[in-house]
């Protein structure tokens, strides 16, 4: 995080979230990485072993590095330690993810039963499909619905390409992220065509409830975003309202 991003640019910890989900009825969750070292991932993963809501850590390995597979094996000998997830977004080669170098380290994450959360952008979305087709067995949650340019509305290619991946892969994918795409007067309406959309391909048996707290904060706040989800998912089933808030992140970090 840089200075620029003002009131996220400081330490976040078990404290300044307890409230939140105590208000929210939110029993745990899973803590992500936001810096791309090892060490961040070190660190989340001792706060993990002291706070007894936090039901896992997805960190951060060098992919490119040649100790990936080691530093992945060390890490797992935590079971907090639930997966990883690279950077996607910032990295400037838009085909990163389809390079041959990182074919071991995905299959050492299939081998090793560990997920893949793909923080990729919408033009991402066509190279993740075809690393999906080449790891049919990784598991993959894609973030922040693949951060879906709302405040445009240019979401044509982005709704094509969220429903190849539903349609051809068996991924998953977060209902987070989306009102920092929205723009500064964004309302529920704004947001509703992308979450129907993830709805309507994806399916409550996929999808999974995200805060994306504290960089949330940059555009609303934890109960305000918990408010929307609620309502966006107001007319699916009870059953299916759980599945989005607890039961399919329990089945795919293996809770």
């Amino acid at each position: 995080m840089s200075p620029d991003l003002g009131p996220i640019y400081r330490d976040f910890l078990p404290a300044d979230l307890t409230a939140h989900i105590q208000a929210a009825g939110i029993e745990k969750t899973i803590i992500v990485q936001a810096a791309d070292t090892v060490a961040e991932t070190e660190f989340l993963l001792s706060i993990a072993e002291e706070t007894d809501w936090i039901a896992g850590v997805v960190g951060w390995v060098d992919m490119e590095s040649p100790d990936a597979i080691t530093d992945l094996e060390r890490l797992a000998k935590s079971s907090l330690f639930k997966g990883i997830r690279p950077m996607i977004q910032e990295i400037k080669n838009d085909e990163w993810i389809l390079q041959a170098g990182l074919d071991p380290v995905f299959e050492a994450l299939v081998e090793m039963d560990l997920s893949f959360d793909a923080l990729v952008l919408p033009r991402h979305l066509p190279h993740l499909l075809k690393r999906l087709d080449k790891c049919p067995e990784l598991r993959c949650v894609i973030n922040h619905a693949a951060k879906p340019h709302l405040s445009t509305s240019d979401l044509d290619r982005w709704r094509t390409d969220i429903s190849c991946l539903a349609k051809e892969t068996s991924c998953f994918c977060k209902f987070s992220g989306l009102v920092t795409e929205a723009g500064s007067n964004y309302t529920i309406d704004t947001i509703r065509p992308a979450s129907d959309h993830i709805i309507e391909t994806f399916g409550a048996k996929r999808l999974m409830f995200g805060s994306d707290w504290p960089v949330l904060n940059l555009a609303s706040d934890y109960q305000n975003w918990v408010s929307m989800v609620e309502l966006l998912t107001k007319t699916l089933t009870h059953d299916q309202r759980n599945d989005i808030w607890g039961n399919v992140a329990v089945k795919f970090y293996k809770i």
